[in-house]
């Protein structure tokens, strides 16, 4: 417990000393972060003036966008982890992870509709798609470990031949997975939006579904840093994708290890799948446009990084929402100009290592 406790406390000092020295090194930028933070703030919870709304319209459709693009990005990241897992930590190039996250949408769909239970879908979606996640590993990435060509050319094609199977039993049609009662309808949030002219504030409206599952998916991330990080099998998988084979050499079974962190990378784009079918739909082509969120959100977080997933899938979730509402021509320009950015001046990735 000691020791969980201080290495708690010495990474909280790491992150520290590193804000320490990136305003020392940089203090213009650190003055400008500063500022938007302060601007944002204002933005959020001090009423519009009538010239500001006159610019970038209701505050209404500000906090909307903000609070979407915010929601967006959970989503975002949990596919995302999963993917980061698999691609960033072990080093498996896995094109097949959109169509793990529609299959898990669709199966999250069927058992909801059959049995009534929300919940219960989670947890089908979770197990499905987890042991195929386990048949991929063992009849296809064990067989060409380190040779990226083909296991990018061999993803591909199963996840065009499990696209061709899902639209021939599930149709080109749109589903929709039901949220139970209690998640159901809008919670009054204390953001205000306006004030009418009879002094009433009128405070900012929005569906409890979507903060519920925004409130999981930091649950799921928090969770996945501190097993990374502070537990035995952590310690494993980091260990054995430095060095496989000495830690082979040690009696581990790390090919039992990477069976399981694939199942569980797998299972949780399923889990986003049934969050994705909750609150937004489920139709043929949502595995492309999420593989390539995936991608963006490691390539801007950094590989291997759950932090990193977490600050880039909140970036390209605003983007894309922001976007969408202030400047709509450009909202998918917007997401990969923000990849460019970060390539051109942080190859790594925001939060990635050197390695």
């Amino acid at each position: 417990m000691s020791i969980h406790h201080h290495c708690g406390t010495a990474s909280r000092r790491g992150y520290v000393s590193a804000m320490r020295e990136f305003a020392h090194r940089h203090p213009g930028w650190t003055l400008i972060i500063v500022l938007i933070a302060a601007f944002l703030l204002w933005a959020i919870f001090a009423p519009w003036p009538p010239g500001f709304t006159a610019v970038f319209g209701r505050k209404k459709i500000f906090l909307s966008a903000l609070l979407n693009g915010i929601t967006l990005g959970g989503l975002y990241f949990l596919v995302a982890s999963g993917f980061t897992l698999i691609f960033g930590l072990m080093k498996n190039v896995n094109l097949a992870h959109g169509s793990l996250y529609l299959l898990g949408g669709y199966i999250g769909y069927e058992v909801a509709t059959a049995t009534g239970w929300w919940l219960l879908s989670f947890v089908a979606a979770f197990i499905v798609v987890g042991a195929m996640g386990v048949l991929l590993q063992v009849l296809v990435f064990r067989r060409m470990e380190g040779e990226d060509l083909r296991q990018t050319l061999v993803t591909i094609g199963i996840s065009i031949v499990v696209a061709d199977l899902m639209l021939w039993f599930w149709g080109g049609d749109f589903y929709q997975i039901l949220a139970p009662d209690w998640l159901s309808g809008p919670i009054i949030l204390p953001l205000v939006t306006a004030i009418k002219s009879s002094g009433e504030v009128v405070y900012l409206k929005y569906p409890i579904v979507r903060i519920v599952i925004f409130l999981a998916s930091v649950a799921v991330g928090i969770a996945m840093w501190l097993a990374l990080n502070r537990t035995r099998v952590g310690m494993l998988i980091r260990a054995g994708v430095d060095d496989r084979d000495m830690l082979s050499a040690t009696g581990v079974r790390i090919q039992r290890v990477f069976v399981l962190v694939f199942a569980f990378g797998a299972g949780l784009a399923g889990i986003a799948g049934v969050v994705g079918g909750t609150f937004q739909s489920l139709a043929p082509g949502e595995d492309i446009r999420f593989l390539l969120a995936s991608l963006v959100v490691v390539i801007v977080g950094g590989m291997g990084s759950i932090p990193g997933a977490a600050l880039g899938a909140l970036l390209i979730g605003l983007a894309e929402q922001f976007g969408s509402v202030y400047m709509p021509t450009y909202s998918v320009v917007l997401t990969f100009l923000i990849m460019v950015v970060v390539l051109a001046f942080r190859p790594q990735g925001l939060m990635g290592g050197g390695r």
